[in-house]
């Protein structure tokens, strides 16, 4: 059984670390940044099996990073949970036409977040008994 790896993209250190907490403890493998641009420079050498992405970020928004990786074609095919505390329509809509593959609002619940991996990524396999 291999290991995932998720990219995490917030701007709030706190909201970085509790992601990575949850995450790590449910055998995830996690890597933080917290802006877009980094995001975007990290992307040039590693490329995880899925990101969660905050919209509303200083200098390079979400959505900004989300049309970039949707329209290049070695990014493309990451599965996208945006993470956001923008609930508004207008803000959902445009996630989903740049290509996201989830959205969760903040405050959220581990289970949702993992609840949005599994659906994205497909259930984690358990390891078979031998």
């Amino acid at each position: 059984m291999s290991i995932r790896n998720v990219l995490v993209v917030d701007d709030s250190r706190t909201i970085a670390w509790i992601l990575k907490d949850t995450l790590e403890a449910a055998g995830y493998d996690v890597r933080c940044v917290h802006d877009g641009d980094e995001a975007l420079k990290c992307l040039e050498t590693y490329l995880p099996d899925a990101m969660i992405l905050d919209t509303l970020m200083p200098r390079v928004s979400g959505f900004e990073v989300l049309g970039k990786i949707k329209a290049s074609p070695k990014t493309s095919m990451v599965p996208v949970i945006m993470l956001t505390a923008s609930g508004r329509h207008d803000d959902v809509l445009a996630s989903y036409r740049l290509g996201a593959d989830y959205y969760i609002t903040k405050p959220f619940k581990q289970s949702e977040l993992l609840h949005g991996l599994d659906l994205v990524l497909g259930p984690k396999k358990q390891p078979s008994a031998a």
